[in-house]
């Protein structure tokens, strides 16, 4: 699997994430927004925007590991966050580090944040998606 991730000039460098994925492979895989849920369906950090976080990047390392991926497959994420606001930034990239921290990985792909009115149930507050390229 290739996958280079570029920030070009003339763009912006950001810490958070690459602008640009460049992949080569034969499988696309689309990873279904995943939510803070636990394997046995239970919310994990209810009220808690960074737990939450973490609990979505772990989900969706584990769909990517069923089908014989990891978070390096990766080309882009899109993440959906309830009553989205920048102060919640630090908050965000708390659950980030710590999912990339178990999974050993720095989860840079390009991606895209969205604030959101609401998700599937009250107590989600945020949801992540992924597309991957496999070989």
């Amino acid at each position: 699997m290739s996958i280079t991730l570029v920030n070009p000039d003339g763009l912006p460098k950001v810490d958070a994430y690459r602008q640009v994925a460049v992949a080569t492979g034969t499988r696309l895989v689309f990873v279904a927004g995943q939510v803070s849920w636990d394997a046995d369906g239970v919310t994990v950090g209810e009220g808690d925007l960074a737990a939450q976080v973490e609990q979505c990047y772990l989900n969706v390392a584990t769909a990517l590991a069923g089908v014989g991926g990891t978070f390096d497959d990766v080309v882009k994420l899109t993440v959906h966050v309830v009553d989205w606001t920048p102060d919640k930034m630090p908050l965000f990239a708390d659950g980030v580090a710590r999912a990339a921290a178990k999974l050993g990985v720095t989860p840079v792909p390009p991606g895209t944040l969205l604030g959101a009115a609401a998700l599937d149930v009250p107590e989600h507050l945020v949801e992540v998606e992924a597309t991957a390229v496999l070989d």
